[in-house]
């Protein structure tokens, strides 16, 4: 019998089992495709002579800390995407395009040295290879007792394995379709997973390699838009590589599905080829598409994927959050996060929810602490009552660097994660110094058992520094001139407080990791 099995070998899958397998957990991973990365998927083009995202693109480091975070834990390389140059509009076929004027069109979006896939490919390097099984199809799931019994397909073969814990990484949609559960899952629950889009399914992306980048010759910056009645590519941007001399041009389909599928293989190129030359004059002809339609994707777009989303899904049902099956069954995916839901940092989110699930359930231990334990104990203890004195003084310092740089939106809100954020760091730091013995402190599944003590010194602080901000900006004469920000209303503390929430759980999990890590090294 297994322990913990994840299915799934997407982003969220991968970086849990690497997760847990850091910290002692005996994790197995079943994927059903016959690679893994999920909807990640980097491809290599003769003409760019690089790989190609097919999938996911971007990241963003002002707003997606889980992401940017893993970048640099992995030591990959990361660099912004190209946006320098004039952005195209084409309203006619018949006509030349027209320049717009956007600035900063992507939002400081970040790419990866050697695509999206080479954090797929650093995540899987940290696993044993036995441990991965590829070509599993999931078919169904049932409770047993205090085990759970899964059913994998491979072709006409059937594999039944049974595992204490299971976490089902997979789009609700595509669980709900795809897979029996025994006993059946609740009415309730179902119509959830049903009414929970699978973010891209239902979208086709093209990349197209060239041999240079001749749209930069011209002042173009590889960004344009196309809304004349016979678009194919309705999105055009640039997928250069960091130097610039690898050069593509990606592209988002702007038609549906069902007329996607109705257009013969051979002519698909011609249409693109034909839409690119449009936009970027007859040089554009000359490039190696690569094409994939997630739609057509068993193990990514369900039956009610196939119609075309209107906008970016609401996520976050808390009904997708809940352990079944008295804990042994859990659901993860970017579909299931409380932030970034559908996105590469909500599958990131959603793995660190289910590693505080897995922490959480484990019973506390009183700590047997020799001298010196206890007296590093008492010295992070000191150093963090000295952080929560001065963090206020923290926050007025965000807060004017953030009015200095004219930043008028969610300023408050802004200014707390980035004094949160800093104090954690700090409280890492300072945690590194202190040479705990942890060579005979126990390890439970994964959770140190110094862990708890440490994380009590912070007891409060989200809510005692929420209070201080909040009678701060209310005195603040700067903040007068924003009401917004003078006088908090309720709605806004309360997204504030969610913010905070997923702050305080990164630094708990890489508070433990850092003494399991301590404790690894004395072993």
């Amino acid at each position: 019998m297994l322990d913990t099995v994840i299915v799934g070998g997407g982003l969220c899958g991968l970086a849990l089992a690497t997760r847990l397998h850091a910290q002692g957990h005996r994790v197995t991973v079943y994927e059903a495709r016959d690679r893994l990365g999920g909807r990640i998927l980097s491809v290599p083009c003769t003409n760019a002579n690089m790989l190609l995202d097919l999938g996911p693109t971007w990241f963003w480091p002002n707003t997606q800390p889980h992401i940017t975070q893993l970048v640099a834990e992995l030591g990959l390389a990361s660099f912004p995407q190209h946006d320098d140059g004039s952005v195209l509009h084409l309203t006619d076929h018949g006509k030349e395009p027209q320049t717009m004027p956007v600035a900063n069109l992507h939002n400081g979006a970040y790419r990866l040295t050697g695509g999206m896939a080479a954090m797929i490919d650093a995540l899987a390097a940290r696993l044993p290879p036995e441990i991965i099984h590829l070509q599993q199809e999931l078919i169904a799931v049932q409770e047993r007792d205090t085990q759970v019994e899964l059913v994998f397909r491979r072709g006409t073969t059937a594999t039944t394995v049974l595992a204490q814990q299971v976490i089902l990484t997979i789009p609700p949609r595509l669980l709900e379709e795809h897979v029996q559960f025994i006993p059946p899952l609740e009415n309730e629950l179902r119509e959830t997973m049903r009414a929970t889009p699978t973010w891209m399914a239902d979208q086709a992306k093209v990349v197209v390699g060239y041999t240079e980048p001749f749209w930069r010759t011209s002042g173009a910056s590889g960004n344009a838009f196309v809304s004349h009645e016979q678009v194919t590519l309705g999105e055009i941007f640039d997928a250069c590589d960091a130097t610039g001399q690898h050069a593509a041009l990606g592209g988002f389909f702007a038609l549906p599905p069902a007329f996607r599928a109705s257009i013969h293989p051979e002519v698909m190129p011609m249409l693109i080829a034909s839409q690119l030359v449009q936009v970027f004059g007859t040089q554009a002809e000359q490039g190696e598409p690569h094409l994939h339609d997630w739609s057509t994707e068993r193990f990514t777009s369900s039956r009610l994927d196939q119609t075309s989303l209107r906008e970016h899904p609401h996520y976050a049902n808390p009904a997708l959050q809940r352990p079944l099956w008295n804990g042994k069954l859990l659901f993860g995916a970017a579909e299931t996060a409380t932030q970034g839901g559908g996105y590469m940092e909500g599958a990131l989110v959603a793995a660190a929810h289910i590693q505080r699930t897995l922490l959480a359930a484990l019973p506390v231990a009183a700590v047997p602490l020799s001298a010196i334990n206890a007296s590093y104990l008492h010295q992070f203890g000191t150093t963090v009552t000295a952080l929560r004195r001065n963090a206020l003084q923290h926050y007025r310092q965000h807060l004017h660097r953030h009015l200095t740089a004219q930043h008028k939106q969610q300023l408050t809100q802004q200014a707390l994660l980035d004094t949160v954020t800093q104090i954690y760091r700090t409280a890492l730091d300072e945690l590194a110094k202190l040479p705990f013995d942890t060579a005979h402190v126990a390890i439970q599944q994964g959770r140190s058992d110094l862990t708890p003590t440490l994380l009590s010194s912070f007891e409060g602080f989200n809510a005692a520094l929420l209070a201080e901000v909040v009678e701060f900006n209310r005195s603040s004469c700067a903040m007068s001139n924003l009401p917004q920000e003078h006088e908090l209303a309720v709605d806004y503390v309360a997204a504030i407080k969610r913010e905070l929430v997923p702050a305080w759980h990164q630094f708990a999990l890489h508070l433990n990791d850092q003494l399991v890590g301590n404790k690894n090294t004395h072993a």
